[in-house]
């Protein structure tokens, strides 16, 4: 049975649907709609190597990780014994979560329009941070960017990765399917 209430569609999602779709069809010349890329999954990872030591660290980041995402995190363990970083195999090391869909989708405006704003001498993300086959990643250094982590209740600042894995076949459709998406690419120099 179905609600009277219509669900609404993520922000991002809908200039994705409305403007987006139509300028990469305009710049690739893409003759079937679903040659045109889109984006498949962020993938969210927090590495806490002190969590060794100290496992409320880890607790702390999985909380963390939980506020920013809106979705529980799992944790990592080590694949393997590292004797100089005093490493066992199968100690929690760290901890991700991997949002798809509509989440993927707030998150990325979130991203887009709030957090990257608030990096300290921030001249927008390099474009030169694509892996060869359409994927976007960037590492932040505090987690205290998010507007959800409250600065008085973080233990220890930690840095993160965020991978946004495209379907595009090339870095360039990659780029373009992003920048159109409202990513604040760092403009080139001038000389």
């Amino acid at each position: 049975m179905a609600s009277g209430k219509q669900k609404s569609l993520p922000r991002l999602k809908e200039k994705y649907q409305k403007e987006v779709i139509g300028k990469m069809k305009e710049v690739f010349h893409y003759t079937n709609p679903m040659a045109i890329p889109k984006v498949s999954k962020v993938v969210l990872n927090m590495g806490v190597g002190a969590a060794t030591q100290n496992s409320k660290l880890l607790d702390s980041a999985v909380a963390e990780l939980q506020m920013i995402s809106g979705q529980k995190p799992i944790i990592t363990r080590a694949r393997k014994s590292i004797s100089n970083f005093k490493l066992r195999e199968g100690v929690a090391i760290g901890t991700t979560v991997t949002l798809r869909g509509d989440r993927a989708f707030y998150f990325l405006d979130k991203l887009f329009n709030i957090v990257v704003p608030r990096i300290r001498d921030f001249r927008g993300l390099s474009p030169k941070s694509f892996d060869g086959r359409g994927n976007y990643s960037l590492g932040l250094q505090e987690q205290l960017v998010f507007p959800e982590i409250k600065y008085d209740n973080v233990d220890k600042v930690q840095g993160m990765n965020i991978t946004i894995v495209t379907t595009a076949r090339t870095d360039g459709e990659a780029r373009e399917l992003l920048a159109f998406m409202g990513m604040p690419f760092r403009k080139a120099q001038q000389k």
